[in-house]
């Protein structure tokens, strides 16, 4: 491949001599387009955080459901500053919003890269909640997020979901935001990029872009998440994510 001396340099620190991409011979022509878009002019654009855009990827890999990319890319994400423990929430939370039908195989793709590499298992606990006060605790994480106006939520609005109201509070938010690993910030962001690459959760999209906002990833900071992304999602998801954000924006 004839690869730029700044995608040559991120491709090998990210992968460290290993496969990389895994189609360098097969598709050596695409394989140098592509990794000098990602490597380089991706990589280089803005000045993202290398361990935050990591996160971002794994996450928009989840949302979109590129579990052999992902395997490839959770060596890469390891290389270059996300931690173990990071992965692992990553993952996890991506649940609450992806569903386990579509994160079982990535649990057990993590399993399997972590003990190739000598990572034991299971890793150091992160929950912060017991079935008891998991409801209450989740519902302050909404408020810190959303607002007052979703204090106990489940006691408004159409009785016929208030049995989902009640599990967003006490699942998703109880059991996944509660936990430590990652903090505030970074959990808005990596919930953003599931909901981005899955497309068709608008309405979502832009409370959770609002939300970011709320916590301090600024419109800017999301646009060049968004924009770091744009090699694994594509573009009309990209494009429909920015005008998210232009929306909530808005609001």
């Amino acid at each position: 491949m004839n690869l730029t001396e700044q995608a040559k340099a991120n491709y090998e620190k990210a992968f460290k001599g290993a496969a990389g991409f895994g189609i360098e011979e097969t598709d050596p022509e695409f394989a140098e387009r592509i990794v000098n878009f990602a490597f380089d002019e991706v990589a280089n654009h803005g000045n993202l955080p290398e361990d935050i855009r990591y996160m971002a990827i794994l996450a928009t890999l989840l949302g979109c459901q590129g579990i052999e990319l992902f395997k490839e890319m959770v060596p890469a994400a390891l290389n270059c500053g996300v931690s173990p423990v990071q992965v692992k929430e990553i993952v996890y939370q991506a649940t609450a919003y992806l569903g386990l039908g579509r994160t079982y195989e990535f649990v057990k793709a993590v399993n399997d890269i972590f003990k190739a590499k000598g990572i034991a298992l299971p890793l150091e606990g992160q929950s912060q909640t017991t079935m008891e006060d998991r409801l209450q605790k989740g519902n302050q994480v909404q408020i810190n997020y959303f607002g007052e106006g979703i204090r106990e939520s489940w006691k408004k609005g159409e009785p016929s979901i208030s049995h989902i109201n009640y599990w967003l509070a006490d699942n998703c938010f109880g059991d996944y935001y509660t936990r430590t690993g990652l903090d505030d910030r970074q959990r808005e962001m990596i919930t953003f990029c599931f909901i981005a690459a899955q497309g068709g959760c608008e309405p979502q999209l832009i409370a959770h872009a609002k939300a970011n906002m709320g916590l301090g990833n600024s419109k800017e900071f999301l646009i060049e998440v968004i924009s770091q992304c744009i090699p694994y999602i594509g573009y009309p998801r990209s494009l429909n994510a920015n005008a998210a954000v232009n929306k909530a924006c808005e609001n």
